[in-house]
């Protein structure tokens, strides 16, 4: 064959397979990245990284569940039904609240009318970088960025096209997949008292506690971050949110010297964000029957089981005063934990001790 004739044909053929690939692509969007799902394909979430910011883009919503890792385990549905709204998650593993801010831009600039924002105020957030983390931490950019030169890494991408795309086709045709179980991870977990204790490696020894404002100055404008998404869209109502981490994890917080810490920001945090008038604030941290059950309610020191994200959404459903925190009960709040904290370390996590291994210094 005529070697120019041969050159034509190899390069319309590969010119045919990179149209096919890249319309694939874009009409199946297993990231959700130019659209929402098509036809009888369902929104397949598993894969937050990839698909969040997608689906914030690109969905029709007007509630949104943000937070870390903990979040994952709530089901979409019970606050759909619960506060008559469709909801959306956007999770970021370390629960950063400068990530989350992004992410909660990205809803508010979607063209949704968003009513309502479940926000999972992570303490270890206190901590966290102003800045966002998603291109350190190795998120795919491509998806992040408003750049369409670099969706060339999506359009041409051989795990998507092998691997993301079958999955969602599959998943869509399952009978019994519900959507609502958007990044659940749940039912692959045990929550037992041999995997908590198990995955927790103890400091040997105890940090003298340090001052309870030595990070005020990144607590303070990881605050400010969330404050000024609650000022900008006064019509949507937040509902904030602490989560209950279990006991293992205020005795990790005591050996590290951190308990006055987090006391601390958790209570300038409250008192911040309740002040305004779109703002429900919720703690669940000192709900001693839930953090100190590690039989049957954690994996690990703080990642607890899908019945305590059922409990945290009924009791926002219904307005808990068990749970709700008011502006002149913030100081209450917090000693009340303050009590139970150093009750851990003092004898609740005796029994606990012979089942746990130290770190190797």
């Amino acid at each position: 064959m005529n070697p120019v004739k041969m050159l034509k044909r190899t390069l319309i053929l590969i010119l045919i397979f990179a149209v096919l690939a890249a319309g694939t692509v874009g009409v199946i969007d297993p990231f959700y990245h130019y659209h929402k799902p098509v036809g009888p394909l369902k929104a397949v979430l598993t894969e937050k990284e990839y698909q969040c910011i997608g689906t914030l883009k690109n969905f029709k919503y007007d509630a949104v569940i943000a937070g870390s890792s903990v979040s994952e385990n709530f089901n979409n549905g019970w606050f759909d039904e619960g506060f008559d709204c469709t909801s959306i998650k956007a999770i970021r593993s370390y629960g950063a609240t400068a990530d989350l801010c992004y992410m909660l831009d990205t809803a508010f600039g979607s063209g949704n009318d968003i009513k309502y924002i479940f926000y999972n105020l992570d303490p270890s957030s206190f901590k966290s970088d102003t800045e966002t983390t998603f291109e350190q931490t190795g998120c795919p950019m491509y998806l992040y960025d408003n750049n369409p030169i670099n969706d060339v890494e999506y359009l041409f991408n051989k795990d998507v096209l092998f691997k993301n795309i079958p999955y969602t086709i599959a998943k869509s045709f399952e009978a019994d997949y519900d959507e609502a179980t958007s990044y659940n991870w749940g039912q692959w977990k045990e929550f037992n008292l041999a995997m908590c204790t198990g995955l927790y490696l103890r400091h040997p020894r105890v940090t003298p506690m340090h001052d309870a404002t030595y990070m005020d100055e990144t607590l303070y404008e990881n605050i400010a971050l969330i404050e000024n998404e609650v000022i900008s869209h006064p019509n949507t109502t937040f509902y904030i949110y602490m989560p209950p981490y279990s006991m293992l994890w205020w005795d990790n917080a005591y050996r590290e010297g951190d308990t006055e810490f987090y006391l601390h920001a958790s209570k300038e945090c409250m008192k911040k964000l309740i002040i305004h008038d779109n703002v429900r604030f919720y703690y669940f941290m000192n709900d001693k029957d839930i953090i100190t059950n590690l039989e049957s309610g954690y994996m690990d020191t703080l990642h607890f089981s899908p019945d305590v994200n059922k409990l945290i959404c009924e009791s926002m459903i219904n307005d808990d005063e068990k749970y709700r925190v008011h502006e002149d009960d913030t100081d209450k709040v917090i000693e009340d934990m303050r009590t139970l904290a150093y009750e851990i370390t003092d004898t609740l996590m005796d029994p606990y001790i012979p089942m746990i291994k130290e770190q190797i210094e």
